[in-house]
C-alpha cells in the first residue's frame, strides 16, 4: 500500500497502462492534480521503480514516463478498482 496508497498514485499509474505519455498530456488527464503534486508523485513512482522517465534533448523539453515491469504488474488490480469505481458509481 506505500508504493500505490495515495491519492494519485493509481491515477497516473492506471493512465500509463495504454502505454507512455508525455508529461503535460498526464497531468492534463488528472485535472484535479496540481503542478506540485503531480512532480511529488511521478518522483516517488519513479523512486519506487514503478514508472520511468525519459528526458528528450529538444526545445521545448520532452519528458515522457511509462511503466516499468513492476508497474506493468499492477494493471489486474489497476483495472479491477477501475471496473469498482464503475460499478460503484452507476448505482
Amino acid at each position: 500500500m506505500n508504493l500505490i496508497g495515495t491519492k494519485w498514485k493509481p491515477l497516473l499509474l492506471f493512465h500509463l497502462l495504454d502505454g507512455a505519455l508525455r508529461s503535460g498530456l498526464l497531468q492534463k488527464m488528472i485535472p484535479e492534480i496540481s503542478n506540485k503534486m503531480f512532480t511529488q508523485t511521478v518522483r516517488e513512482l519513479e523512486k519506487d521503480g514503478l514508472i520511468t522517465r525519459k528526458i528528450y534533448p529538444v526545445v521545448p523539453p520532452k519528458v515522457e514516463y511509462e511503466l516499468t515491469e513492476r508497474g506493468k504488474s499492477l494493471e489486474a488490480i489497476l483495472r479491477s478498482l477501475d471496473k469498482w469505481g464503475l460499478e460503484d458509481i452507476s448505482n
